[in-house]
């Protein structure tokens, strides 16, 4: 069907207009995405909630499930929030009840639960008709302004009730319990941070809007997750992740060293990283001590072998001595008491998640109703005009109040001073209160009020408090007006609040910042000759020294030699494919000589539809020479070629149809290159005339080429000369040329060279 034709909804729109399909679903998806991202995924920097959240607390304070209440079954809750506020599934509130309520997950709980409400290894919390909750004296942070006219206030979603768009939150809550959801189109991982830090950054930045960046760093120094940990970033690092509002930040356990009788000791971990449970580092010590054959393969990989021969030599035992009295204790027993500690934990950081890196994407929705990505500065200064204006509508609300009771309490002095007569008017009109409104000038509201006094409150007693509430409510109406007059008087009310509530409920910061390296894990190789023995079908073998007869190398059928390098153990392989992308194998994880080897393609992960076509092995420090069939190529040395990613990275830059020519190793004593092409044009350029790239691309034109000719061969020569190989009257006869010989030859770059003058046929050069 045609989605562009007119016709497939008629009556679109109230004037008629007809819709079509494409259109329709368009506005549908928009509608739906609008709808994620601001009805479910993202929270408001407002008050750091989202939907869920916020109709839940709504609905425990509402049925008074205050700190000082007895808890209630969770079901009860459930079944109020979907009633009232959120028509949704039931289980999707309880999961977002249960986060409220574990201390592992949010930095501030705001729901103190009862029962079993999950653990950091990933259980679940117990069915919501066994679990019992209410809320923590935290949340009164959010919910103790609601009744003050501080937010708006809208329908629920059939009309019956009204609920809070915002809660007014009297300090930043989406920073101090951090926040994770994916919308559409975007999502965001907000981590925790500690009160006391950030309040100490609202007051700076009340006290000074100028406040500069680095004075706010030293503030709020990094993130302060639940459950505690070390981050091992920089300050630098932090502060650029910050400044943007996305990056990540390397995180690792905390632990100690517990010694025990005759020498011996034990590594036990107390705190974990981010997203990290006891039960997951477990996991992976199984795999990797007891590792499974992965699919497609008929045995363990190098790697796999290599790594479980290493962690069982110096892992002995592993316990999970987690509980009531210790959250996280996961005890490490080495294999032998002479085992370097360093080295120990260094494998274990490597090896598991004890050591990982933690998302920072501040995504949220600011005051003006948008999402969008902001840094930790904007965040604040969001929060602090929405805590402005909460403070500024709740002292106009206090205002609106204290000034009628006034005017109650004024025509309650007009009674007290005119008791007899305004009872004898009462008793003689048919119309009270418009009699009252009359004789003594009153007010309605004051007439009103005026009827509806017991007789009691005639007493002389009473006159004398109504005195003194008049005086007392005229001296709070002076100050809610300065405050509303005066924005500095507001803005240092906002600071004390700001502070007692950091005082009352502020604690110490529970993860480290301290800055260290990353552990990678250094395998010890024995520094020996070897011999890369390489085939034409990409498998590879190491033999230990050199000098081997390569025509004692055996190959699997149809398959022949390729090269053999001879290098050092400790050095690195490279291989190229025909994509120009670079892929990088240690030496010393080579398969021994024994057998057949492995295939390059096991050890590394090649781009799809490429090939690898060439291979290099040797020290960093060894300079190659790249180029291709077209021309083009430049210097580089071993150490720029190398990678750590397995699946390579791109390193030459290839146009559509070019191939590489074999990477060409430079001796110290070469001084010129010698090209040769496949229609026979040579040309000797000097080393000094071409680039180095260190980060690699197409290089610089080395030889310039007739059409439909390539350049097929190449040497780096020194004083000797080159050597031309080839057939001289049906003999294989060597000629060699040396430098005054070549000097009709040599040129600059780019030039096309002459017509090579051997008097050899298919000539082959190499260095002489």
């Amino acid at each position: 069907m045609d989605n562009t034709q007119p016709g497939l909804f008629d009556g679109g729109g109230d004037d008629g207009e007809q819709l079509t399909l494409g259109h329709y679903a368009e506005q549908a998806y928009l509608d739906y995405a609008v709808s994620v991202v601001r009805g479910r995924a993202l929270p408001e920097v407002a008050d750091g909630q989202k939907p869920v959240q916020r109709r839940i607390l709504y609905a425990m304070d509402a049925m008074g499930l205050g700190p000082n209440a007895k808890p209630v079954k969770s079901a009860r809750v459930v079944g109020d929030v979907l009633g009232k506020y959120h028509p949704h599934g039931d289980q999707a509130a309880y999961d977002a009840m249960v986060r409220m309520a574990q201390d592992f997950s949010l930095r501030y709980p705001l729901i103190d639960g009862q029962g079993n409400f999950g653990s950091r290894d990933g259980d679940n919390a117990a069915a919501m008709r066994y679990t019992e909750a209410r809320l923590t004296p935290f949340s009164k942070v959010l919910l103790d302004e609601l009744d003050e006219g501080t937010v708006d206030f809208a329908p629920n979603y059939d009309g019956s009730q009204k609920e809070p768009q915002l809660l007014p939150a009297r300090l930043p809550v989406m920073l101090l319990n951090g926040a994770s959801g994916i919308a559409v189109g975007m999502a965001t991982e907000i981590p925790s941070h500690n009160l006391r830090e950030i309040a100490s950054a609202c007051v700076a930045l009340l006290r000074n809007p100028k406040l500069d960046d680095d004075e706010l760093m030293a503030l709020v120094p990094g993130p302060d997750f639940a459950g505690g940990g070390h981050i091992i970033s920089s300050p630098q690092d932090i502060a650029a992740v910050y400044r943007s509002g996305r990056g990540s930040l390397k995180a690792r356990a905390r632990w100690e060293f517990e010694d025990m009788a005759r020498g011996q000791w034990q590594l036990v971990v107390t705190e974990l990283p981010p997203g990290t449970s006891a039960q997951k580092i477990l996991e992976e010590i199984e795999d990797r001590t007891n590792p499974k054959v992965k699919a497609g393969k008929k045995s363990l990989t190098t790697e796999q072998q290599q790594t479980k021969a290493l962690m069982l030599n110096l892992l002995d035992a592993v316990r999970d001595e987690s509980g009531k009295q210790a959250a996280v204790r996961l005890v490490f027993e080495p294999k032998s008491s002479r085992i370097d500690r360093d080295e120990f934990v260094n494998t274990l950081l490597a090896q598991t998640s004890l050591e990982g890196s933690a998302s920072v994407n501040l995504v949220c929705i600011g005051t003006d109703g948008r999402p969008g990505q902001r840094a930790l500065r904007d965040v604040l200064v969001e929060w602090l005009g929405f805590r402005t204006q909460t403070v500024t509508r709740r002292t106009q609300f206090r205002l609106d109040k204290v000034t009628d009771r006034i005017h109650v309490l004024e025509g309650r002095m007009v009674v007290y001073l005119n008791v007899d007569e305004v009872i004898q008017t009462i008793r003689e009109s048919d119309e009270p209160r418009e009699a009252l409104m009359t004789r003594f000038s009153l007010s309605e509201r004051q007439a009103e009020d005026i009827l509806e006094m017991r007789l009691r409150q005639l007493a002389r007693l009473e006159g004398f408090k109504i005195e003194k509430e008049l005086v007392e409510q005229k001296e709070e109406q002076a100050k809610l007006q300065e405050l509303l007059a005066n924005p500095s008087s507001l803005k240092r009310l906002i600071i004390r609040e700001i502070e007692a509530d950091a005082k009352q409920y502020g604690d110490d910061r529970r993860t480290l910042i301290e800055t260290a390296e990353r552990a990678v894990l250094e395998t010890k190789v024995v520094d020996e000759p070897v011999t890369v023995i390489i085939s034409q079908k990409g498998w590879l073998r190491a033999r230990q020294g050199h000098g081997h007869d390569a025509s004692q190398f055996s190959f699997k059928m149809g398959d022949a030699l390729y090269d053999a390098i001879e290098c050092r153990s400790t050095e690195s392989l490279i291989a190229f494919s025909s994509t120009g992308r670079v892929y990088t194998v240690p030496v010393s994880s080579l398969p021994s000589a024994r057998g057949d080897g492995q295939p390059i393609t096991a050890m590394v992960d090649i781009e799809q539809g490429s090939r690898v076509v060439h291979m290099v092995a040797g020290p960093e420090a060894q300079r190659y020479f790249i180029a291709t069939q077209s021309g083009y190529g430049f210097i580089a040395s071993f150490k720029d070629m190398s990678t750590r990613q397995r699946a390579g990275k791109q390193f030459v830059t290839l146009e559509a149809k070019d191939v590489m020519l074999k990477p060409l190793a430079l001796p110290s004593d070469s001084s010129h290159l010698a090209m040769l092409t496949r229609k026979g044009r040579f040309l000797v350029v000097g080393l000094e005339e071409f680039k180095t790239l260190s980060g690699g691309g197409r290089g610089t034109i080395l030889m310039g080429l007739d059409e439909g000719d390539t350049l097929s061969q190449w040497a780096a020569i020194g004083p000797a000369g080159v050597c031309v190989s080839g057939v001289y009257r049906n003999k294989q006869t060597d000629v060699v040329l040396d430098m005054p010989a070549l000097a009709e030859y040599v040129g600059k770059r780019a030039r096309k060279g002459k017509m090579l003058d051997a008097k050899v046929k298919q000539p082959l050069i190499r260095p002489a």
